[in-house]
């Protein structure tokens, strides 16, 4: 299916946000999802189920200045 990532369209196997996190090879849980602008709770990542156009931002923390 087809859905936004990170501003980028991309075709992805994935169903819900836990698959696609281990399909985009992202590890570990040090991050913040949102799918559609609306924040998801980590707890929430493996119910929730993904739809065609869907808009998902991963944000990941960085160091610095």
């Amino acid at each position: 299916m087809r859905v936004i990532v990170n501003g980028e369209q991309r075709e992805i196997a994935s169903s819900r946000i836990d698959a696609l996190l281990s399909e985009l090879d992202y590890e570990g849980t040090h991050f913040a999802i949102a799918v559609n602008f609306d924040v998801l709770p980590k707890s929430r990542w493996a119910d929730t189920e993904l739809k065609a156009g869907d808009e998902i931002e991963i944000i990941t923390p960085r160091q610095g200045g």
